[in-house]
């Protein structure tokens, strides 16, 4: 990828290594490598990479005003990868890795990989609540990208401290549902997250999944979008969020302390469109989750 150079245009990405940095930061990105256990057959494996490799396409930049530049105001880091995080050993590393950054960094941004590695990386930070960004329940039986969730619930999560933005129709069934009802889990439909607008569901969701004080886990599942800009996620729609419709949920999800981890899930950058959308989407929202954080 050949970028032109300019000492007065910095671009985002290339932060230095969590393990040679010093002291508390504000922001540890982690690559976490899971495909085995997706549904649908995926490359996500290699969407970390590709996700770093598209933030250099953009700036740190926020316009304000005043212009503030993200990584002068916010020390982020980057914890390299965990090559293997499917199945129980996977999982252990996961929670063993993001635990050991969460007690030095404000908020951990683990960069998948499918959907599976929710469990992990909420059980990490020791979530007592939940935010998912995501068309589907994920309420499945098993263990795979399609079940996050339950095992969370299963794994003493309280349903009634989740909140789950953008369930669509046609993307779920009756019994998952139900399901989701009776866990007591908060469900703001698609419809209704576009009638009431970012800043409205997600100050319902932060005051829902941290009823309890404790750490929130912000799930951002990148195929709750609209199939037009999210080719890359096997199980996009079409009608699903604009682009800028989910930047802005993750930004003001971002902005409560009490999100300290969040993922970004289901992109297979092997395919993506070739203009790279999808993956570019993904390495904005580290951006927006970024800028949440500069606003805590």
């Amino acid at each position: 990828m050949a970028l032109s150079h300019d000492p007065l245009w910095p671009r985002a990405g290339g932060w230095p290594s969590f393990d040679d940095t010093e002291g508390r930061v504000d922001a540890a990105i982690l690559g976490l490598l899971a495909f085995a256990t997706s549904l649908s057959p995926t490359g996500a494996h290699a969407t970390p990479a590709a996700v770093r490799e598209a933030l250099a396409r953009y700036s740190p930049t926020l316009i304000g005003p005043p212009p503030v530049d993200l990584s002068e105001v916010l020390r982020i880091v980057d914890a390299g990868d965990v090559a293997d995080p499917d199945g129980p050993d996977g999982e252990a590393e996961v929670r063993s890795r993001v635990a050991a950054l969460a007690a030095r960094a404000g908020l951990v941004i683990a960069l998948g990989g499918d959907n599976s590695v929710t469990y992990a990386v909420a059980q990490g930070t020791g979530a007592s609540g939940l935010i998912t960004i995501d068309a589907h329940f994920d309420l499945r039986d098993g263990a795979s990208n399609g079940s996050p969730v339950r095992r969370l619930v299963e794994g003493g999560l309280d349903g009634r401290c989740i909140v789950q933005l953008g369930i669509a129709d046609y993307a779920n069934s009756v019994a998952y549902a139900r399901r989701a009802a009776d866990l007591g889990i908060t469900v703001i439909t698609l419809d209704e997250v576009r009638r009431r607008g970012a800043a409205d569901v997600v100050a319902e969701a932060l005051s829902i999944a941290g009823a309890e004080g404790g750490p929130i886990h912000l799930d951002i599942d990148v195929d709750v979008c609209d199939r037009s800009v999210a080719p890359g996620c096997p199980a996009s729609v079409p009608g699903g969020l604009e682009a800028w419709e989910l930047r802005a949920l993750v930004r003001a999800a971002a902005s409560d302390p009490l999100v300290r981890s969040a993922d970004i899930v289901e992109v297979d950058a092997t395919a993506d469109a070739p203009d790279g959308r999808t993956v570019r989407l993904a390495a904005l929202c580290v951006l927006e989750l970024l800028a949440g954080k500069a606003t805590t």
